[in-house]
């Protein structure tokens, strides 16, 4: 009767502890891999802002150089304005 009442004893402190273990462990495992999971969600927002500068690096030379170009044919276009009111 003893050793039956040994077993029950040993088994009502074992599982609880043991579940409480599985749990905690469980739950720090989940931190974790969060954790790893952010990094690279944060190295990709990374890239992407990089990406995202050199575009608009790319869109700004781009945008000067329609500007001088529009310059030069607003330049033009007043030469030609200037010849037809001669003409008239």
């Amino acid at each position: 009767m003893f050793e039956n009442a040994a077993n029950i004893a040993f088994a009502a402190f074992f599982f609880p502890a043991a579940a409480a273990v599985l749990i905690f462990a469980m739950k720090y495992v989940s931190a974790f891999l969060q954790a790893r999971a952010r990094a690279g969600q944060d190295e990709a927002y990374r890239e992407l802002a990089a990406r995202s500068t050199a575009a608009q690096a790319e869109m700004a030379a781009t945008l000067s150089s329609l500007g001088a170009t529009l310059g030069e044919m607003h330049s033009r276009l007043v030469a030609v304005e200037k010849i037809l009111r001669e003409v008239e």
